[in-house]
């Protein structure tokens, strides 16, 4: 039997690792880097995440900084 979880996840992450992590991979989101670690760890099947607040995006990212 197939059982929907519905979550909601806030994290902190210092800056240095995430601009690390969505520099590594061209046009990954945070999002998406999400979507993988779930993913991998439980091998899950239509995984849909949402960044509700926080940059999403290493364009974002850079913004906040300026």
């Amino acid at each position: 039997m197939d059982v929907k979880i519905k979550a909601t996840l806030a994290f902190s992450v210092s800056s240095g690792a995430l601009e690390d992590a969505l520099a590594e991979y061209d046009e990954l989101t945070v999002e998406g880097l999400l979507r993988e670690i779930i993913d991998k760890a439980i091998a899950s099947d239509d995984i849909i995440t949402k960044v509700e607040e926080g940059p999403n995006t290493l364009e974002e990212y850079d913004q906040i900084g300026s």
